[in-house]
């Protein structure tokens, strides 16, 4: 008789419900407890989609499919390290697999990085998505605003700074932070590019929707769209690419003179950052500038610095150059490579051996590359790797141990206590004649939680 499973998944985003439904789909008998330390699902799609994507975040819709499940049992607000530890859940359960994707900002490391003025894109990112973790507060008070970076996560900063507020109002960005953008005085903002124009990351649609701004024009030198063998080959191999680079060359062509928006985006290729210059008196300094050393490309796209440098007057910064995992506590951890070591989704011990029971996938995994669909092979490999390695073990989990683990989580928000917060965001949104509007303080989501549970 096969023996009875038990499965924790920690992390409840993308990746960690991929894994989950996977799961469920291969093995008809297996239990499965999803863990998410915040009061409420979905990781990125919730927490790092600009709210003017109503598209993407249409993937809540799937996600929300897959935990009504009755064999995933979500359990929210859960901080592994400090409610529970990972070799607890190894006891209690018959694999652990870790999903906690990526939620840092890579370091930007020249001088100024740390100047008051100098943001990091992950942190404005959970600002502007109600993150109940990030500041209530964000200062956006430049006129000139600088952006470094060349992947979507750069476009989705560099178009809410420079989206007019009507845009955003039927969003369901929090109401202190549509206020925020209301008084925001920002006129230009420098797209900072190391490489270029055909070796940037954007995907066309993101870069399209930059321009698709109300009174807002986008501004390309056309000097940094003349064509080497380089850029030539990547616009003949790949189909992005050749679109991308349409797009930036009918910005490039545009006459100034039809250039009267009230907001305007630069886009400076074959620049990489030197320092962030502040000013102000002691205590007060700020940012007031950044340097750019401009760049070479070599044969194969690649770039060099050639000591000439540019500066851009700016009274912000903002740092969109990658994400970085955050360790688990227990759990092996790459410093370097910002991941946990893995074989197949085998979380490898420093021994280099598989550490038993242990898995890994998402972000944490291999990374923050590719977009929210693809973690579904990268679930699917681990996912594999995990029934080979119960097939392989007659010992189980002992019998009652998930469950006296779940019972002493007191503070743990339910499936229940989800559906409840999810409501009053949607009241909340009825009001101001949108679909939803966020629910901020955590506070307040645990109370809307425990409200509907104690009416249960």
């Amino acid at each position: 008789m096969t023996p009875h499973r038990t499965v924790a998944i920690i992390g409840a985003g993308p990746a960690g419900v991929y894994a989950a439904d996977i799961l469920q789909g291969r093995d008809e008998t297996v239990e499965i407890d999803l863990f998410e330390k915040l009061p409420a699902p979905y990781g990125l799609v919730r927490y790092g989609v600009s709210p003017d994507h109503p598209r993407i975040k249409k993937i809540q819709d799937a996600l929300h499919d897959v935990l009504e499940s009755p064999r995933i049992r979500l359990i929210c607000n859960v901080e592994i390290g400090t409610d529970v530890t990972i070799d607890e859940l190894r006891e209690a359960y018959d694999a652990v697999v870790i999903s906690t994707g990526a939620d840092r900002d890579v370091d930007l490391n020249i001088p100024g990085a740390d100047l008051p003025g100098s943001f990091g894109g992950a942190d404005f990112v959970a600002w502007y998505d109600g993150h109940p973790d990030a500041p209530q507060e964000w200062q956006l008070d430049a006129e000139s605003v600088a952006v470094i970076g060349a992947g979507n996560v750069a476009l989705d900063v560099a178009r809410m700074i420079i989206t007019q507020p009507h845009q955003l109002t039927q969003t369901d960005i929090p109401d202190h932070v549509e206020a925020a953008f209301r008084q925001n005085p920002v006129r230009d903002l420098h797209l900072l590019i190391r490489r270029g124009p055909a070796d940037v990351r954007f995907s066309p649609m993101e870069l399209r929707e930059l321009g698709a701004r109300d009174d807002v024009d986008v501004i390309v030198d056309p000097a940094d769209m003349e064509l080497d063998e380089h850029a030539e080959r990547m616009i003949a191999q790949f189909n992005q690419r050749r679109i991308i680079m349409k797009t930036l060359a009918e910005w490039a062509n545009t006459d100034p003179a039809t250039r009267t928006a009230a907001r305007r985006v630069h886009l400076h290729f074959y620049q990489q950052p030197a320092q962030i210059i502040g000013a102000g008196d002691a205590g007060s300094e700020r940012v007031t500038a950044i340097e750019m050393e401009r760049t070479t490309p070599d044969e194969l796209g690649r770039v060099t610095g050639t000591g000439e440098t540019v500066t851009h007057n700016v009274g912000a910064v903002y740092r969109t150059i990658g994400y970085r995992s955050t360790p688990v506590p227990g759990v092996p951890f790459d410093e370097v490579s910002g991941t946990i070591p893995d074989a197949a989704g085998r979380v490898l011990g420093s021994d280099g051996a598989a550490i038993p029971g242990l898995y890994a996938t998402g972000w944490i995994r291999r990374g923050p590359v590719g977009l929210i669909g693809s973690t579904k092979s990268d679930a699917a490999e681990a996912i594999s790797s995990l029934l080979e390695d119960l097939a392989e073990r007659p010992d189980v989990a002992p019998v009652g141990a998930a469950d006296a683990l779940r019972e002493r989580l007191t503070a743990a928000v339910g499936w229940d206590g989800w559906l409840r917060i999810d409501e009053a965001e949607r009241r909340l949104g009825e009001e101001r004649g949108r679909e939803r509007t966020k629910i901020v303080n955590r506070a307040e989501l645990l109370d809307h939680a425990r409200e509907m549970e104690r009416s249960r």
